[in-house]
């Protein structure tokens, strides 16, 4: 099978998934592990996730089990999955180097390439991810198609597919469709905004005792009671999540309620206060990120997803940086300057990679 660019760069491999032609944004992760839960983050729907690490598949596949017993039925639920960030694989396809047929873990039941099979998702190995990895630095992130029928690279449009990519609101495909609460019962009340959140920072919310409501990403919340708001991660251009900021911005009008947000609940929260987004060259997708906390010499290793940044110098008067990536100075959180709203780029519940900035959850609490 051929991997081809949209600038007609192509790369041969083989495969080890299931067999179809697909097309999406192919972008590149570093991290070294954690292929299981970066495969079943939302924030990687419509995209082609490239894995630089050349080892892959060799821990296998752990069980798709929610509060410990095995899910009859694929979907979102009010209990979480117990090793996955969410009901299923949202990548597009995965590529890697080297992919590893035999697997050794004590909590493994399959392998990558069967789960990738089970799920109807394309798998590539046998391609040189560095020498890809280097052409996606030089060009940026592009489009790209898998094709398994050399005929079609000559008669595929890959301009329609490059305009159906960027015309989708991604948020809006993978956001739960219903209210769904967990924790019911419990103490201070977390209305949630899902515009593709990862299971570990509802189990994060949870931990510290507070009830979490989880609400679609274009869903008027502001007549609901509840103690503070929290805005998720997703994949995909926030903006095109209009209906959302236009929410955001009548909540922050008409009350002081503590807001937090992760990755995009942080360019929500930037475009509430004014900003504007610019689209990253490539990225920060891996485990190792250094950011430093402003005001400090406090600098944090942080596990990031995301395509988009924060213009910092659009913030309003009201808002400062919170936090500044270490490696390109780009924004990786911000603050307003009176009320008790914050947010981070960086995703502190981790789930795959290091759990150093945790305490944004604690503090979440702390302003409850």
């Amino acid at each position: 099978m051929t991997l081809v660019l949209s600038d007609g760069t192509q790369f041969k491999g083989k495969s080890f998934g299931y067999e179809q032609n697909v097309a999406g944004e192919v972008v590149f992760n570093t991290a070294m592990m954690g292929y299981p839960e970066s495969l079943t983050d939302p924030s990687y729907a419509g995209q082609i996730m490239v894995l630089t690490f050349p080892l892959v598949g060799n821990y296998g596949v752990p069980p798709f089990t929610f509060g410990g017993k095995k899910a009859e039925v694929s979907g979102i639920g009010t209990v979480l999955p117990d090793f996955m960030e969410s009901d299923r694989i949202y990548a597009t396809a995965l590529i890697v180097s080297d992919y590893s047929e035999q697997y050794s873990h004590w909590n493994a039941v399959e392998s990558l390439g069967d789960w990738l099979k089970r799920e109807q998702v394309p798998g590539v190995t046998g391609i040189d991810t560095r020498q890809l990895t280097k052409v996606l630095r030089e060009h940026g992130v592009m489009m790209g198609r898998l094709v398994f029928e050399e005929k079609v690279i000559a008669t595929e449009s890959q301009q329609t597919l490059e305009e159906d990519y960027g015309a989708i609101n991604w948020v809006e495909r993978v956001s739960c469709k219903d209210v769904i609460r967990y924790n019911e019962g419990a103490g201070k009340k977390v209305v949630l905004v899902d515009c593709g959140v990862k299971a570990n920072i509802i189990r994060c919310l949870v931990q510290r005792d507070v009830e979490v409501i989880r609400v679609p990403w274009n869903y008027d919340y502001t007549g609901m009671a509840f103690d503070g708001l929290f805005l998720a991660n997703g994949p995909g251009d926030p903006d095109k999540c209009v209906d959302a900021v236009e929410i955001l911005k009548k909540q922050m009008s008409m009350s002081r309620k503590p807001i937090c947000g992760i990755c995009m609940g942080n360019q929500l929260l930037a475009k509430a206060g004014g900003a504007t987004i610019y689209k990253l060259k490539y990225g920060h997708r891996s485990h190792n990120q250094p950011v430093r906390e402003v005001g400090t010499n406090r600098c944090y290793v942080t596990s990031q997803n995301h395509g988009y940044a924060v213009d910092a110098a659009t913030l309003g008067k009201d808002w400062r940086e919170l936090f500044v990536n270490m490696n390109d100075g780009s924004n990786e959180g911000i603050r307003h300057q009176t009320n008790p709203w914050f947010s981070s780029q960086f995703h502190p519940e981790a789930c795959s990679g290091p759990v150093d900035t945790e305490f944004m959850f604690d503090r979440f609490i702390e302003a409850l």
